[in-house]
């Protein structure tokens, strides 16, 4: 087979959005919905946080606003801008888009043009960078504030102790602690899920394997959850952390259709003469959330 080219126009952003959508898309958070995307955010997104006072009173004759109240306060997303430059050799990845379009691969869907093959490679990688910022992210480098970032600083979360490890024979009591602490008016909503680190996952599964549930989370057979309340594993949380919150609650913004937005694959090969072949991504992404004290914080 000879040597993969790119045309000698290159790709550059016709289908931006596709291509970028499908690498922040494909963090698994996102992914299956687990929180709530805010697209299209051109700079920043503002929103009103609501809470009532003294609604309900007792029936008179007379219209009295005075004893009620609401009181709105304002949460801003602002998603950070982020960017790809990448430089490789075609010849590193020359052997694996090779053996791709002669059939010899796992994947039963393949980008039949090498800029696209480029493209995805590099989307995965964003994908990755981009489920952990969400969960375990700092303002650094290559990065955004996370949710556990923010939450951390936030006095009205309701914070629980990790006290060290969670490991299978603690695990049940650390998980039970989180329930005990998710406020009376968020217990029992549709929505709330409880998102757990890798090692907790593991943990869980080997407690309920050491009880005889050894079959409960084959794969396929029943989503894993802990007290009815649906448990969702992330790599993106570090060890012994987790967040028990409403998805509705939890947001990710970002601008798949802001002029910002950039996918280019430029063949160098007519301009320097050389074999490498330029990789640039750009987009914004950033998380929020809305009512602190409805979120329980494991750390």
């Amino acid at each position: 087979m000879a040597n993969p080219t790119i045309t000698n126009s290159s790709y550059s952003g016709e289908f931006a959005g596709k291509y970028l959508g499908a690498a922040l898309l494909s963090a698994k958070t996102l992914d299956e919905g687990a929180i709530t995307i805010l697209p299209n955010i051109k700079y920043k997104a503002a929103m009103k946080v609501g809470a009532f006072s003294n609604l309900v009173r007792s029936a008179d004759c007379d219209f009295d606003a005075t004893t009620s109240g609401l009181t709105l306060t304002e949460k801003v997303l602002t998603p950070s801008e982020m960017q790809v430059n990448l430089q490789i050799c075609r010849k590193e990845l020359h052997q694996d888009w090779e053996a791709a379009q002669m059939g010899f691969s796992a994947f039963d869907e393949l980008p039949p043009l090498f800029s696209d093959y480029v493209i995805a490679r590099v989307a995965a990688e964003v994908a990755k960078a981009t489920e952990t910022s969400i969960w375990s992210g700092t303002a650094g480098e290559g990065s955004f504030n996370g949710f556990s970032t923010e939450l951390g600083g936030d006095g009205t979360v309701v914070d629980v102790a990790a006290g060290g490890a969670i490991t299978a024979t603690n695990v049940v009591a650390k998980l039970g602690a989180i329930v005990d602490a998710i406020p009376s008016g968020v217990y029992g909503k549709e929505d709330l899920t409880i998102y757990i680190s890798q090692n907790i996952a593991k943990a869980y599964i080997s407690a309920q394997a050491a009880l005889g549930y050894r079959e409960l989370y084959n794969v396929g057979q029943t989503e894993m959850n802990f007290q009815g309340i649906k448990l969702f594993t992330t790599g993106g949380l570090a060890d012994n952390t987790a967040v028990a919150a409403q998805a509705s609650n939890l947001f990710f913004g970002t601008g798949l259709l802001d002029d910002r937005n950039e996918v280019k694959v430029i063949d160098m090969a007519d301009l320097d003469g050389s074999q490498n072949v330029r990789v640039v991504m750009r987009y914004t992404a950033g998380i929020q959330y809305g009512i602190g004290s409805d979120i329980v914080l494991l750390s």
